[in-house]
Order: C-alpha cells, then sequence, then structure tokens
C-alpha cells in the first residue's frame, strides 16, 4: 500500500508563514547572558563559608559540670537523747516530772567509768537487781559520755559504747522486768553523761 503525498493548500502555506514570523527562538536574552563565562562563574561558584564545628551525633549528650551541691546526709538512726525524750511517761506523771527536773534524789548510784562492756554488764545487772530486791526506786547510772578516739581501722568506733549498750541492757532480760522507766538524768546529776532508772516494786 503506498502513501499519497499530501501537497497544501495555499491558505494552508499562508498561515503557516505568519505563524514562523511570530515564533521567537527558545533561547531568551536571559539564557544568552549565562553564555558567558563570567556570569556562570558568579552564579554557580559557591561562596567561602567558615569552618563550623561537626554537630553531635544525634543521640550524644554534651556532659556539662552541674553546680556544687552539698551532699545530702543521711541520718539513719535517730539520737539516743530524742529516743528517750519520745518514748511514753510509764511511771507517776508527777513524779516523772520531778524526776526530769533533777527535784528527786537518786536512792543508789553506780559508777562505771573505767570498766570493759563485759565488766560493766555484770555490774549492772548486779547493782539493778539488788536495788530493787532492797526496795529502792530511783537509781543512777553513770556511764560518762564517751571520749572522743582517733579511728585506727575501715570501720569507725563508735563514741560512748557505755552510754549506747547500758540502755539496751536496761531492756533486755534480766533487768527488763525490773526498770519502769529510763531517762537522761538531770544537768545536776550528771546530764547526758548519766540515766536515771526508775524500778518496780519488787513482788
Amino acid at each position: 500500500m503506498t502513501r499519497k503525498s499530501r501537497r497544501l493548500h495555499p491558505e494552508d502555506l499562508e498561515l503557516w508563514g505568519r505563524v514562523a514570523k511570530s515564533a521567537r527562538p527558545l533561547k531568551s536574552e536571559l539564557m544568552k547572558a549565562f553564555d558567558t563565562p563570567d556570569v556562570m562563574e558568579q552564579v554557580f561558584t559557591p561562596e567561602p563559608t567558615t569552618a563550623r564545628p561537626k554537630a553531635a551525633r544525634s543521640g550524644s549528650a554534651i556532659l556539662r559540670p552541674s553546680p556544687a551541691t552539698p551532699p545530702v546526709m543521711h541520718d539513719l538512726v535517730r539520737p539516743l537523747s530524742d529516743a528517750l525524750a519520745g518514748a511514753p511517761v510509764s511511771m507517776d506523771k508527777r513524779k516523772f516530772q520531778r524526776m526530769t527536773r533533777g527535784k528527786l534524789q537518786p536512792d543508789a548510784r553506780i559508777d562505771l567509768h573505767g570498766m570493759t562492756l563485759a565488766q560493766a554488764h555484770a555490774a549492772l545487772n548486779g547493782f539493778i537487781l539488788r536495788a530493787q530486791a532492797q526496795g529502792l526506786r530511783l537509781v543512777l547510772v553513770i556511764t560518762g559520755k564517751g571520749k572522743s578516739v582517733e579511728d585506727d581501722g575501715p570501720i569507725p568506733r563508735r563514741r560512748g559504747a557505755l552510754k549506747h549498750d547500758v540502755p539496751q541492757w536496761l531492756r533486755m532480760a534480766p533487768l527488763a522486768g525490773a526498770v519502769l522507766e529510763l531517762r537522761e538524768a538531770h544537768l545536776r546529776h550528771g546530764g547526758s553523761g548519766a540515766y536515771y532508772v526508775y524500778l518496780r516494786k519488787a513482788r
């Protein structure tokens, strides 16, 4: 099958001529301007930039020193004086007030100064049991406040071992049943270096 050649009519030729005259080239004046080397270098040459530090990787944190804060001290053991002062009163309240004000004179006293813990424990047991058997009510136990000692090991030694151990001994057998009240002594009777021990009546 042969393809027939198609000829343009005179009217088509005239129309095509008008379109060709009104058409403009694709390269505009702006595009011509970019053809010059100076303009191309000015447009596409990147401006110099100052070096910046590399950004930290995601997830990494910059550690900055925090302002100094005082260390938090945790006092896990309640002071012995506060514990005794906060204990409920077991004896007659009027006598209790007179005793804590130093107006009751102790019936007997024992001084545990210079004894080892074992010696002091044995001496205290005998003293309290004898005092109760004799019908005494208020006795004074002198322990002292304890001396400051220089720690010579990894475990610090407690100051005033007798002062801290005597209240525990008085609450243990065989003395727990004999003791009705335990308080720190008034200043006239030794203050925090001694204890008032108010005894129960012997049965």
